[in-house]
C-alpha cells in the first residue's frame, strides 16, 4: 500500500502514483556517488573532528551525564557531544543546498533542514539549561506543525494530513531519545537509517532525500569511535532530538511527496515498536510511565547479558532486515507485499520477546551445568 494510494487526488499533478520506485539504474548510481563524496564525506570528517574542540567545552560548560534510574553507565560522563554531530549534520546538508547539488524541491530540502536544525536547538538549550517537560512538547508539536504545514502547502496535499505529520515529527523526536540509552544504538541507527534513506530517495528520484539521508549517516557514523572508545562521550538531547528530528522530517516530507511506506516506516520501525510496547507494559503494571525507566527491550538485552555494541548491533540489524523484505516485497508484487509485511511483524515481534528469550536460555544452561 502507498503513501498516496488512499488520496490520489489530493497529491501534486504529474506525479506517479502507482510507481513503488525501482532500483538506482548507472546514472542515478553515478549521482548517488557523488553525494556521498560531497555530502556524507564532509558530515563523517566533520563530525569526527569537531568533537576535539567541542568535548573541552562541553566539560567547561558542566554539560555532563550523571547516572540516573534510567542510566546503562555507572560513571559520569560528558554529554552534549550531539552539538558536534548536529553542526556536521547541518553544514553538510545545508552546504549542498548553497551549492546546487539539490536542484529541484529545493523548498522541501530547506523543510527537512530547519526541522533537522530547530530540533537539535531545543535539545541543546534542554542539554545546557533545562526546559520543562510541557515546554518541550509545546516546542517539538510547534516544529512539527510549522514544518508539516509548510509541506502541506508546497506539496498541494490535504491539511487533513497537518496532524499526522506534527504528531509523526514530535513523537519520534521522544522516541529517539528514549532509544538513546546504550553505546553505539543511536550512532548505529543515524547511520543505518541515513543510508535506507538515501537508497530510497534515489530509487524515488529524490536528489534532496539522498543527501539528506548521507548527512544523516555521514555524522552519526563519525560519532561511534568516540562514543565507543575509552573517553566515551554521549550524543546528549541536543544529538538524540536531532537524530529524531531529522529522521522524521525526511520521512514526513517524502510521504508528502509520494514516497511508498514500505521505504519509510521500516527503518523506524524497531524504535516505534520498542518504545510504544515499553510504554503500555509500563500503564498496564501502574508504574508512572513518565518516570526515568531500564524497561526498554534493547536495555533489558544488556541486562540478559549483551553487551552494548551487542545490543545496539541487534537493533540495527533487526532495522536493516526489515527494511530491506519491505521493499522487496513492495517491488515483487501485492501478494509478496503481504508476505513481507506478515515477515516485518513476526521479526519485531521476535526482538520484542528477545530479552525473555535470552534469559530463559541462560537460566537452562546454568541448570545443565556441572556443579
Amino acid at each position: 500500500m502507498s503513501a498516496a494510494a488512499p488520496l490520489p487526488v489530493l497529491r501534486p499533478a504529474g506525479l506517479d502514483l502507482t510507481d513503488p520506485g525501482a532500483a538506482p539504474d548507472p546514472e542515478e548510481l553515478r549521482r548517488l556517488g557523488e553525494l556521498v563524496l560531497t555530502v556524507g564525506a564532509p558530515a563523517l570528517v566533520l563530525s569526527l573532528l569537531l568533537p576535539l574542540v567541542v568535548k573541552p567545552l562541553l566539560a567547561r560548560w558542566g554539560v555532563l551525564d550523571v547516572p540516573n534510574e534510567r542510566s546503562s553507565h555507572q560513571r559520569t560522563v560528558v554529554r552534549g557531544m550531539g552539538l558536534a554531530v548536529a553542526v556536521a549534520v547541518l553544514l553538510a546538508y545545508g552546504g549542498a543546498l548553497l551549492a546546487g547539488a539539490v536542484e529541484v524541491d529545493r523548498s522541501v530540502a530547506l523543510v527537512v533542514l530547519a526541522v533537522a536544525a530547530l530540533c537539535a536547538a531545543l535539545g541543546w538549550v534542554e542539554d545546557y539549561r533545562g526546559v520543562s517537560v510541557r515546554g518541550r512538547l509545546a516546542a517539538q508539536l510547534g516544529v512539527g506543525l510549522a514544518a508539516t504545514g509548510v509541506l502541506v502547502s508546497v506539496l498541494g496535499t490535504s491539511v487533513w494530513w497537518l496532524p499526522v505529520g506534527t504528531l509523526a515529527i514530535a513523537a519520534y523526536v521522544n522516541m529517539a531519545n528514549f532509544m538513546d540509552g546504550i553505546n553505539g544504538i543511536s550512532g548505529l541507527h543515524g547511520l543505518a537509517a541515513g543510508l535506507l534513506y538515501a537508497w530510497a530517495g534515489a530509487s524515488n528520484d529524490l536528489t534532496w532525500m539522498v543527501a539528506a539521508g548521507l548527512a544523516v549517516a555521514g555524522g552519526f557514523a563519525g560519532f561511534l569511535p568516540w562514543n565507543l572508545g575509552r573517553g566515551t562521550v554521549f550524543l546528549g538531547d541536543v544529538g538524540s532530538y536531532l537524530l529524531g528530528g531529522s529522521l522524521a522530517g525526511i520521512a514526513v516530507a517524502a510521504f508528502l511527496s509520494g514516497v511508498y511506506v514500505e521505504y519509510l516506516l521500516p527503518p523506524l520501525a524497531v524504535y516505534v515498536a520498542d518504545t510504544a510496547v515499553t510504554l503500555l507494559r509500563r500503564v498496564r503494571a501502574g508504574e508512572d510511565w513518565y518516570r526515568p525507566h531500564r524497561s526498554h527491550v534493547y536495555q533489558r538485552l544488556t541486562d540478559a547479558g549483551l553487551s552494548h555494541v551487542g545490543s545496539s548491533l541487534v537493533v540495527t540489524g533487526v532495522t536493516v532486515l526489515v527494511s530491506v523484505v519491505s521493499v522487496l516485497g513492495l517491488r515483487t508484487g501485492p501478494t509478496a507485499t503481504v508476505l513481507a509485511g506478515a515477515f516485518v511483524l513476526a521479526v519485531l515481534g521476535l526482538y520484542l520477546v528477545l530479552p525473555e528469550l535470552l534469559v530463559r536460555r541462560g537460566a537452562r544452561r546454568r541448570t545443565r551445568a556441572p556443579r
